[in-house]
């Protein structure tokens, strides 16, 4: 076992943990922080992506003992008080999300690369949605969504 210390979402987390425990599986079951999606466990799919100390990752190729002394922000990270984030909230508008598996892992690497590339180009949004598998959405109103918020295109519903 081996001692851990973080902060999640803004609060810090002091836990032991097995040495080859995934930090997807330490955020969902350890944790209980159930916004973290495990989909393939291959850094394929995307629906495992977090941010680490500011950056996107897949958290089921982390191991919680990599991410100790680290900055974690997961999908509940964006609802201030209850309040959906504008990014969510354009999904929302924008219908883009259907089963919703995938989402989580969407909204943070969207998150991401509106931290990194204000405001990102149609094209860098559809870049970055290269490495985010959704099954149900098509991924246009995904990209609508993720431009309204950026500013790259003029927020309208029959996008």
């Amino acid at each position: 076992m081996t001692a851990v210390e973080l902060s999640v979402n803004g609060r810090r987390v002091a836990e032991t943990v097995e040495p080859r425990l995934l930090l997807s599986d330490f955020l969902r079951h350890t944790l209980g922080l159930r916004g973290t999606h495990v989909g393939c466990e291959h850094g394929v799919c995307g629906a495992c992506t977090v941010r680490m100390d500011g950056l996107a990752v897949r958290s089921c190729l982390v191991l919680a003992v990599q991410a100790d002394g680290t900055e974690i922000a997961t999908v509940e990270s964006l609802a201030a008080r209850g309040t959906l984030s504008p990014l969510q909230e354009a999904f929302r508008r924008h219908h883009a999300l259907q089963c919703g598996f995938c989402t989580p892992g969407i909204l943070m690497a969207a998150d991401d690369l509106l931290a990194r590339e204000p405001p990102p180009t149609r094209a860098e949004i559809t870049e970055m949605l290269s490495g985010q598998l959704c099954r149900c959405t098509g991924y246009a109103p995904i990209v609508a969504a993720i431009a309204e918020v950026a500013g790259a295109m003029p927020a309208r519903g029959d996008l």
